[in-house]
């Protein structure tokens, strides 16, 4: 996956004041919530803010995606009609369950996007896995349909489901990473399989509690994820540092690619740095790593730029 979306931050759909605070708090992407964030009474208020946010926001370098309401609520049509349009880069689907999920709201997509003029397959789907059933299902859903280009891991209904009392937000930090270790390595590793994103829950601790955030994120990073969904504009720093290149890792992976092509050029299939074994696999993940490192300053100073110029 090109894309580089370590932090997606849902912002109420229905709150405007939100969104425009939202371009310019330094995530990834922005998510606008039709759906737990935005009371019933507002959803059509969530529509018309939503579609008209979408353009605001792209102008910041944003990746922009709505989570529409569930189909089991009878309103995901409505809201695709009023939020495809250009611009938009997706839409993330919450409760789902089923490949079949995935196919609807491809079928969809695919008559919106001739409707609207749109080029075919430009929008995509991020499925937001939230019940054991979603868990179960995870690598076939990831499979069902091109378009998803991530799943995300939704652990308040997940712990709803399994019974957890007051749910995900009663727990210590200890039964939190229990409860939740089994369907982060699920999610984890049917995204990866499939090479496609994969998003972590947000963090149900204090909001002031940073440490735990950022601790939760490294054991997410762990597993297998590759970026974390925040419902909180403060946690977006610090995750974003989580699922960056440290610079310890940059300097170590530079000494790699050196030492490595040294080595190839003698003829030699290994080497060592620091006293370690490397091949053409060490090599490899070095590469990979400063090549994530380039893509970021490449957006950092695209965003700056963004941000400079006048609206």
């Amino acid at each position: 996956m090109d894309r580089i979306l370590r932090t997606l931050l849902f912002v109420p759909a229905n709150s405007w004041r939100m969104i425009l605070s939202a371009a310019t708090e330094g995530e990834d992407a922005v998510i606008l919530d039709l759906e737990d964030a935005c009371p019933l009474a507002e959803k059509e208020t969530g529509r018309i803010f939503a579609r008209d946010a979408i353009g605001t926001l792209k102008r910041h370098e944003l990746d922009v995606f709505v989570r529409v309401n569930s189909f089991d609520t009878g309103f995901t049509e409505q809201d695709l009609d009023y939020v495809i349009v250009d611009g938009l880069d997706g839409i993330m689907l919450p409760k789902a369950e089923r490949a079949e999920d995935m196919i609807r709201l491809d079928a969809l997509l695919t008559n919106h996007e001739a409707r609207r003029g749109l080029a075919a397959q430009s929008l995509a789907i991020i499925a937001l896995i939230e019940s054991p059933r979603g868990i179960a299902a995870a690598a076939e859903i990831t499979s069902a349909s091109k378009r998803v280009i991530a799943l995300g891991f939704g652990a308040g209904d997940y712990s709803r489901e399994l019974g957890i009392g007051m749910g995900v937000t009663s727990l210590s930090p200890e039964d939190r990473f229990l409860m939740a270790s089994h369907p982060r390595a699920c999610i984890a590793l049917a995204a990866r399989a499939a090479n496609v994103l994969a998003f972590d829950t947000p963090f149900f601790g204090l909001v002031i509690d940073l440490d735990g955030l950022v601790h939760e994120a490294h054991q997410a990073r762990l597993v297998g994820f590759t970026g974390k969904l925040l419902v909180y504009p403060r946690h977006i720093a610090p995750t974003n540092q989580v699922f960056s290149p440290a610079a310890e890792e940059l300097d170590l992976a530079h000494k790699v690619i050196t030492a490595y092509e040294e080595a190839r050029a003698k003829g030699l299939g290994a080497t060592s740095v620091g006293g370690k074994m490397i091949d053409y696999g060490s090599y490899r993940r070095a590469a990979s790593l400063v090549a994530m490192d380039e893509r970021l300053v490449a957006k950092e100073k695209q965003r700056v730029l963004a941000q400079a110029s006048p609206a």
